[in-house]
């Protein structure tokens, strides 16, 4: 049914309803409006629905519908109701008069130009929370941790999750205070300079402080990784952000891959590496950034010279850990072996 049906039909009805006085009051509206007429700080225009009666459009804008629906009624610029869709924009001024008040709006089509967008592929959140939950990457001054594992109450070698500890601390620590159990692991270093950037640690487990008495505090271990002993080190836990999107540099990064976990010859997806740029080339945990492989050098047998290839995109990572000079990374992509030496940039050569 077209809509200049539906509006019909809801002004007969509301006719039928209205008391007899109320409805020879409602053939009898004036014809002129005024702004005391309209509700006040009234949003426009007024956005036609599928299902719009005339009734709903004049109990929006007006404090007595009755009086619009005479003023349409009597005054109907709008020659073909056929006209009027869901969708619509209806505005009320009072200064158009002849056309009772009421302007309406067609929408037309429009054309937006935008460069095209690419849709970043979805993150497996899994594979880098186990990644940050199971190893960090910290600053050479920090391997001594916090404070270390001393004993156990059972007098065992090795601990596991429930176990309940002695520690010996470094520093205060509160009940309820967690801390991440590690060991040392490769320290990367900057193939230019030889110098340590950072060390990789292992997480072992997660601990819980309960009590502390006479200097030594009492802790109950959480999960586990891997067997805990004496002598393993302290550190506060990491917090873990759980909803890590990716992110992508403001300036051009420019760095390589230095460390390949376990000290490996090559990496491939899933693994973590470390890289040469850190907190201070503006990266941070969800930095996206792609690997790129050195094009090699070939003999051109035309000129007789030789000629390096363009270099190629092999994989992509995000950054786990950044620290001031450099960071660890997973690849979460990759097209051929990354080996140390490639270059990492946060977006490709053209």
């Amino acid at each position: 049914m077209k809509l200049q049906h539906y509006l019909a039909i809801a002004w007969l009805m509301l006719l039928c309803a209205l008391p007899l006085q109320a409805t020879a009051d409602a053939l009898t509206v004036p014809h002129e409006v005024t702004e005391a007429d309209i509700k006040p700080n009234l949003p426009q225009p007024y956005i036609v629905k599928e299902g719009d009666t005339l009734w709903d459009i004049a109990n929006y804008f007006f404090k007595n519908p009755q009086k619009w629906l005479k003023i349409w009624e009597r005054n109907l610029y709008i020659t073909n109701p056929d006209l009027i869709y869901p969708g619509n924009e209806i505005w009320f001024s009072v200064k158009q008069k002849k056309n009772g008040g009421l302007t309406k709006v067609h929408p037309q089509p429009q054309v937006i130009n935008k460069p095209v967008e690419k849709l970043e592929k979805p993150i497996d959140a899994s594979k880098l929370l186990t990644a940050l939950a199971r190893q960090d990457f910290i600053q050479p001054d920090a391997v001594e941790g916090v404070g270390y594992i001393l004993d156990s109450k059972d007098d065992r070698i090795n601990f596991g999750a429930n176990d309940h500890l002695y520690l010996k601390m470094n520093q205060s620590a509160n009940d309820g205070d967690l801390f991440d159990v590690f060991r040392t692991g490769d320290p990367i270093k900057d193939p230019d300079s030889g110098k340590v950037v950072g060390v990789l640690v292992k997480h072992l487990g997660q601990i819980e402080i309960r009590s502390e008495e006479g200097g030594v505090h009492r802790g109950v271990v959480l999960q586990t990784f891997e067997e805990i002993s004496r002598g393993d080190r302290l550190k506060p836990a990491k917090q873990i952000d759980t909803k890590i999107t990716p992110s992508y540099p403001s300036g051009d990064v420019l760095g390589k891959v230095l460390y390949i976990r376990n000290n490996a010859t090559e990496a491939g997806q899933n693994q973590v590496i470390g890289i040469s740029r850190g907190i201070g080339d503006g990266l941070k945990a969800g930095t996206a950034l792609s690997i790129h492989r050195a094009g090699r050098m070939v003999k051109d047998r035309v000129s007789g010279k030789n000629t390096r290839l363009p270099e190629e995109k092999i994989g992509e990572l995000l950054v786990l850990v950044a620290q001031s000079k450099a960071s660890l990374a997973l690849v979460v992509e990759s097209t051929a072996s990354i080996n140390i030496g490639d270059a990492v940039r946060n977006k490709a050569r053209r």
